[in-house]
């Protein structure tokens, strides 16, 4: 009995993808190999993977690309996982399968893997974080003790998915430090504050130093701008505002004096002690609907340097940093979260003017009344960049 493949179906989404992968794969297993095409040029497959494009744009050919890639040999693990950092989403998720159905079927035949190569591949940093941390799976399930012994060198690694792996095992050690020694504990904990760069690992730490009685500057440690100016109210009647430019997109100046929604307005100062970097409009102007306001930051940089301007927001809004429009969304109340929105931008030397619109809509549940904010600079990894310019933490400015 046998069972051949006679029609693919072109997968719609992640979910749908993988079923169609692992059903192809089945078919393609179970397949007499004396009738099973001979293997084709690698890098010919990959580039038929890699041209793999939205709205099953080149799904078919792919899927019978996937189907000749899960027959490679071990070999091939490396040129798949080097591809994987020029391709797009939807090619990376068949190539990272392919890597997943070769390395089965060679452990499964007891095959060896190519271990040496792989440790070698993880130890470049220059390659993909997300082939690297496909890597490092593959080499648990060779050999877990060994593998396991590297985690301690992912403490600085830029791919925070290593990364992560490593402040895991120091917050590991502080939490039985914890039950001898207050002290110890707060050490190890800082250790790992300083590596970390996932939002729910600095929350645990967080959570460590009150419990300690320790002080930590979340703010600060995040790269939160909590010192803004800002101006408003202006209209946003049937959600017009969004795309209307009032004048302080094309008449800045901190001095003036505008044309409001209902009475003349002026830039005022709006600070936040939120740990997470909360900056709330409701409190200078209330809680009014079919608004729009904005919110001004001056940035000092010590150099020139590439960053990311990170936006948390649940309101529409748009961001200019020194007078050009980055980038804008027009939707409301969808949720908001640390990180929601990352933009790589340059920053010149000196100073910087960053410039947020943030409008709030019509609607009244009581799930739509936040109209706020939290903007942080970091570079790719997360880490904090701080102003020159930045008060200190006891600063009244």
């Amino acid at each position: 009995m046998q069972l051949m493949l006679v029609a693919i179906s072109i997968p719609v989404s992640i979910t749908e993808m993988r079923y169609c992968l692992l059903i192809t794969f089945c078919a393609f297993a179970l397949t007499p190999a004396g009738q099973a095409e001979p293997s084709p040029d690698l890098s010919e497959q990959i580039a038929i993977i890699q041209a793999v494009g939205t709205e099953g744009m080149g799904n078919r050919e792919a899927a019978a690309a996937f189907q000749k890639l899960s027959q490679e040999k071990p070999t091939s693990l490396l040129p798949l996982l080097r591809a994987v950092e020029s391709s797009n989403a939807i090619a990376r998720n068949w190539l990272r399968s392919a890597i997943e159905v070769i390395a089965e079927r060679a452990t499964a035949a007891g095959h060896p893997l190519p271990l040496n190569a792989l440790r070698d591949f993880l130890s470049d940093r220059e390659q993909s974080p997300e082939a690297r941390r496909l890597t490092f799976e593959l080499m648990l399930a060779i050999d877990r003790d060994a593998t396991e012994g590297m985690i301690p060198s992912f403490i600085d690694d830029p791919s925070n998915e290593l990364r992560r792996d490593a402040v895991a095992q120091i917050l590991g050690k502080a939490k039985k430090q914890l039950a001898d020694s207050d002290e110890a504990a707060a050490k190890t904990y800082q250790i790992a504050l300083d590596a970390a760069r996932d939002v729910d690992q600095i929350q645990e730490i967080a959570k460590a130093f009150t419990e300690m009685g320790l002080e930590l500057d979340l703010p600060r440690h995040f790269g939160f701008l909590t010192n803004w100016k800002v101006v408003g109210p202006f209209h946003n009647l049937e959600r017009a505002g969004f795309a209307e430019k009032f004048a302080p997109e094309e008449n800045f100046k901190l001095d003036a004096t505008y044309t409001g929604k209902e009475s003349e307005v002026a830039w005022q100062p709006l600070s936040t002690s939120d740990p997470y970097g909360k900056v709330d409009l409701n409190k200078p102007y209330g809680k009014l609907k079919e608004v729009t306001a904005y919110a001004y930051h001056e940035f000092d940089s010590e150099k020139n340097q590439e960053v990311e301007l990170r936006l948390g927001c649940k309101n529409a809004w748009k961001l200019w940093l020194n007078g050009e429009l980055i980038f804008g969304r027009d939707e409301y109340h969808r949720g908001q979260r640390i990180d929601q929105y990352k933009m790589p931008v340059k920053l010149q030397k000196g100073s910087n003017s960053i410039l947020l619109k943030l409008c709030q809509n019509e609607q009244k549940q009581d799930w739509t009344v936040q109209w706020e904010f939290q903007l942080r600079v970091c570079d790719s990894t997360g880490a904090a960049i701080l102003a020159t310019n930045r008060p200190d933490a006891n600063s009244s400015q």
